[in-house]
């Protein structure tokens, strides 16, 4: 009896979740591998990364196109559903700008160069735009934005619209609080064992900051050019206007508006949600030399 309970609290114990100060020493290691990746390997996983993330946002324009739920409900499904692309990114490996705020920890621990986390930051961010841009060609060709007599486009020119309007302080905290999430949702990925625990890891967390209306600078690299190159389309703005019930001065919705108005403000609040309210934070807690976890 006590040898198959000894048994039985092995098999538990190998499958429990790592702890944080363990999930604290992956991510540091993380960020140490990718700085061991060839410059091309970076860049093509990262355009993975931005073909994800817009796998995940079209899908959730297009389900919650003709939704007639209440708002706070519709936006859950959107949240969850947008999901796939994080869950595609974690469980494929690929490289996100957002997740990858994180590999600030292993450069505070002095693993990896200054020049190593520039790298790695600016070719990620690229890569990412390439990819979001990529989907939007294809989604584009493949007419989806003509279902539900337009709805889906005009779905799509609405997310546009509405984030090219937004003030700059307030697509600055949408940033910082979405990264927040976005990290955090990472750290339970590393935290956990299965293919499984990734999966579920991603649901609330992403599912949260889609549905609090939150700003992901990768999402809006698909959701804004999404809504330009459909602008013009007659049939898509009187479909948007129907939604909307009202007409719509789509006039900031340009690439200007685009950069300035979303990318920009959003790109500093998600550094700043990544990197300091969970990156340097988590590292400070766990990582730091002579802290009571770095003698354990």
């Amino acid at each position: 009896m006590g040898n198959d309970m000894s048994e039985f609290r092995r098999a538990a114990h190998a499958g429990a979740a790592h702890s944080p100060v363990q999930t604290a020493a992956i991510v540091e290691n993380k960020a140490v591998a990718r700085a061991g990746l060839r410059v091309m390997q970076t860049f093509i996983l990262s355009i993975m990364a931005g073909i994800f993330v817009a796998m995940g946002a079209q899908f959730a324009t297009f389900v919650t196109s003709d939704s007639a739920l209440h708002l706070g409900i519709t936006s859950l499904i959107m949240g969850i559903v947008f999901s796939l692309g994080l869950i595609l990114v974690e469980t494929a490996g690929a490289e996100l700008f957002t997740g990858n705020n994180l590999n600030v920890m292993g450069y505070l621990s002095k693993r990896i160069t200054t020049r190593d986390l520039l790298r790695i930051w600016i070719i990620v961010y690229v890569g990412n735009f390439i990819g979001g841009i990529l989907m939007v060609f294809w989604m584009y060709l493949a007419h989806q934005w003509e279902f539900f007599h337009f709805m889906t486009g005009a779905k799509a020119l609405l997310i546009a619209h509405k984030k090219t309007t937004l003030s700059f302080e307030a697509a600055l905290a949408r940033g910082v609080l979405c990264n927040a999430l976005v990290c955090l949702n990472v750290w339970l990925c590393y935290s956990g064992r299965s293919m499984a625990d990734k999966v579920l890891s991603v649901l609330f967390p992403i599912g949260g900051f889609v549905a609090s209306g939150f700003e992901h600078c990768v999402a809006n690299m698909y959701f804004i050019p999404m809504g330009l190159v459909l602008r013009k389309n007659q049939a898509v703005v009187a479909a948007a206007e129907e939604m909307a019930g009202k007409t719509l001065d789509i006039s900031q919705l340009t690439w200007k508006g685009f950069f300035i108005n979303n990318l920009f403000p959003v790109t500093i609040g998600n550094f700043v949600g990544g990197v300091v309210l969970v990156g340097v934070v988590f590292w400070f807690i766990y990582l730091r030399p002579h802290n009571c976890y770095s003698k354990r």
